[in-house]
């Protein structure tokens, strides 16, 4: 058992799992230039990036299907649902394959991630990642920046049937780990995170520099909310 001390709030714990975009590494350019290498593809105008932010967490399907809502022409003209699905399909295919080619080109990790994961892997903190992003763009852009060694497992949102704010996922990763969610704590930046973790009966921390939709992440309902990981302690449950 451990204790992970973050700014006074006190978690009794067994295991960690992260969220990637927004809590350890800034992807928002990575997702910028691949939407836009894709509009660009389907002749369409581009999207700014304080636009790309507030689509960045609920999944790829999403964040395409989204996009191509806010650029396409609003001439009246309304689109039946089969040809809205085939769009957006084939705009999903393009975009998967330009943010295969871009993926981890243009991100960075955030101040203090490594230091906190380093933290809690010295404390033998068993750790997985949990992201709505596919599986194998994790691992690669997790191997890219050397933070593959700290997790046991990586799950993307095609790792199992639902995304978060499902609780699926969350409680997977407990299966995995071999913890329960009460003593399985759920570190991200958004609604998204929160939501899944309060679902799946985890305590919950976020940071404040990530996306949450635009919103601000104090505004969401958490255990314990920072700026840097680095302030995450620990020490031996006594």
């Amino acid at each position: 058992m451990t204790i992970l001390t973050l700014h006074g709030t006190s978690f009794d714990v067994d295991a960690a799992m992260f969220d990637l975009d927004g809590t350890l590494v800034d992807t928002l350019a990575d997702f910028g230039e691949s939407l836009n290498r894709m509009l660009a593809e389907l002749g369409l105008p581009s999207i700014a990036a304080a636009d790309v932010a507030t689509r960045v967490g609920r999944g790829s399907e999403y964040l395409v299907a989204s996009t191509l809502n806010h650029v396409l022409p609003k001439d009246g003209r309304v689109l039946a649902a089969i040809e809205i699905e085939a769009l957006n399909a084939h705009a999903g295919a393009i975009y998967q394959r330009h943010y295969g080619d871009i993926n981890g080109r243009f991100a960075r990790l955030y101040p203090g991630a490594r230091a906190g994961l380093a933290a809690l892997a010295d404390a033998r903190l068993p750790m997985v990642c949990v992201t709505n992003k596919p599986t194998a763009f994790a691992q690669d852009l997790l191997r890219q920046l050397e933070l593959l060694p700290f997790f046991s497992h990586v799950f993307g949102g095609d790792a199992f049937e639902k995304k978060k704010p499902d609780p699926m996922p969350l409680v997977r990763s407990c299966d995995a780990l071999g913890t329960v969610p009460a003593r399985t704590l759920m570190v991200g930046d958004s609604a998204n995170d929160a939501q899944a973790a309060r679902a799946a009966g985890c305590p919950v921390a976020l940071v404040t520099y990530g996306y949450n939709h635009g919103q601000p992440t104090r505004e969401v309902d958490a255990d314990a909310w920072t700026d840097s990981l680095a302030n995450l302690w620990v020490s031996a449950a006594p």
